[in-house]
């Protein structure tokens, strides 16, 4: 594949560096997927449950799902689980007279 770069514009020019970047990362992911992949199979062969027991490294936590403890009155779709920034219908119901209560799901 020969591009002559000279030829392309400004924004052809930041579209390939962007789809160049994106062609990198994945390709870097896609490769330490694969060692991973060889190094746990290598792990189990030599008697061990998983790669991290071997290493001594703790194993990753998988997140748990929150569930939403609050839902939009007049969207029942957007709800909130109650951590983190409140969002705009929230805090909108609230100024509106609303209490966290009537808001709960």
């Amino acid at each position: 594949m020969n591009i002559d770069l000279n030829e392309l514009s400004l924004k052809e020019l930041r579209d390939l560096q962007t789809q160049v970047a994106r062609a990198i990362t994945s390709y870097e992911d896609r490769r330490k997927k694969a060692a991973l992949v060889e190094l746990e199979e290598k792990a189990r062969a030599l008697g061990f449950s998983s790669l991290s027991e071997l290493t001594g490294a703790p194993a990753q936590r998988k997140r748990s799902v929150i569930s939403p403890k609050y839902a939009n009155p007049a969207d029942r779709s957007q709800t909130w689980t109650g951590r983190g920034r409140k969002p705009g219908w929230f805090i909108d119901a609230l100024a509106a007279g609303k209490s966290p209560d009537d808001l709960a799901i």
